[in-house]
């Protein structure tokens, strides 16, 4: 090729070459500089929103109290270690009639109302001998209808002094004993209505299922050893109780009616207001201590059947005091916005608004609660910054 023949192809190739100062700039580079200024962002409305929802707040606690019938109460309080139970105890449930099992309706923890169904058995042998029963009175019914017709015939028949006394006699035994046979068989249906029934367990009771003991596919029969009847375990959770051991040289600080205090040991900001109910009637020999309990007297969620707690009597009022029970709280416990009078409240972990009206009672210290509180409350104290309702704490001693 000429030099003259190459000219214009490099002048062409000069043409379509772009210059490096005029190069727009890359994607990947306004992606990243995208992807930084979010970042940055984000940061910022982190920042700017963590006061609001917050971690953990420190608090200080104290604790609304409640003061019996009367004021005084004795210097040294009674506590011991024992458990949540139910006023009920546990409720089990078994079979009365035998089956295999078929199914579960309800699952451990699950809250069940009165007479709902809760396990269901194999049901198709009742169902069998239900129709076989119901097909055996039908042949009876109509043997009735038929010794029916042959007594009235004979009956006729001995009007015009063909048939014999005797013979009748017998027609009007075999129809007494065709409708008694109507009657035994319309026994047995009731009854096994009553066993296809029962192939049912339903919960005799409001509550909460605590355990199931046998497998789908098992035998479960009525009654038995080793408890071979019972299927499911649950308990009434409308009265809670607190069982404790106490020594039988204490049992004088002891006694019916007594106010105390429930203290969980899984929520020892929580304490639960309760009254001693039952003293049993005999002494443990082996360890020297009377089983003693008390109903709480407004239980919640949190407390769980079997759940270890600290139990506080309190003392007897003072001789000549009076008047109905009183709740106080501490004057720093005591909030207030457009919404009215409330405090912040500590339940599971985490401040919870409670709105509370008081009155003009109490001293330079505490207030006296007129509603809203029946005592024993871990309530906030001193500054609560910004703290926001649900929002999880942290007591700080």
């Amino acid at each position: 090729m000429s030099g003259e023949e190459e000219r214009p192809v490099r002048e062409e190739l000069e043409a379509l070459r772009i210059s490096r100062g005029d190069a727009p700039p890359r994607r990947p580079v306004r992606l990243l500089a995208g992807a930084v200024a979010g970042l940055v962002l984000a940061g910022l409305a982190w920042l700017l929103l963590a006061p609001a929802t917050g971690g953990d707040a420190a608090v200080r606690i104290a604790y609304a109290e409640r003061s019996g019938e009367g004021s005084g109460a004795a210097a040294s309080p009674l506590t011991g270690s024992g458990y949540i139970v139910t006023g009920d105890r546990y409720i089990s449930l078994g079979v009365r009639v035998p089956g295999r099992v078929a199914e579960y309706l309800v699952e451990e923890g699950e809250s069940v109302a009165s007479g709902q169904a809760l396990v269901r058995l194999d049901d198709r042998q009742y169902r069998a001998s239900l129709r076989e029963a119901r097909a055996a009175r039908e042949v009876a019914s109509a043997n009735v209808e038929l010794r029916d017709k042959e007594l009235a015939r004979l009956r006729e028949l001995r009007r015009q002094d063909f048939a014999s006394e005797a013979e009748l006699d017998i027609k009007r035994n075999e129809l007494s004993v065709s409708r008694a046979e109507v009657q035994r068989i319309g026994a047995r249906i009731s009854r096994l209505e009553l066993d296809l029934e029962d192939t049912v367990v339903r919960a005799p009771a409001a509550g909460v299922i605590l355990e199931k003991f046998k497998e789908v596919g098992e035998m479960a029969t009525p009654g038995g050893f080793a408890g071979s009847g019972e299927l499911i375990r649950m308990a009434n959770l409308e009265e809670m109780r607190a069982e404790v051991e106490v020594s039988e040289t204490d049992l004088a600080r002891v006694w019916l009616g007594q106010p105390a205090q429930v203290i969980p040991d899984a929520y020892p900001e929580s304490r639960y207001a309760a009254r001693v109910v039952k003293l049993y009637p005999q002494i443990n020999r082996q360890k020297g201590t009377l089983r003693v309990e008390v109903r709480i007297d407004v239980p919640d969620e949190m407390l769980r059947p079997d759940m270890s707690a600290r139990i506080d009597f309190l003392g007897r009022p003072a001789e000549g005091s009076g008047g109905p029970p009183r709740v106080t709280i501490p004057r720093e416990a005591l909030r207030g916005d457009e919404r009215g009078a409330f405090v912040w409240q500590v339940r599971d972990g985490r401040a919870r608004r409670h709105p509370v009206r008081v009155d003009a009672s109490g001293d330079a210290a505490s207030l006296t609660v007129a509603e809203g509180l029946g005592g024993g409350e871990a309530l906030v104290v001193g500054d609560a910054g910004s703290l926001r309702d649900g929002q999880p704490v942290e007591i700080r001693q």
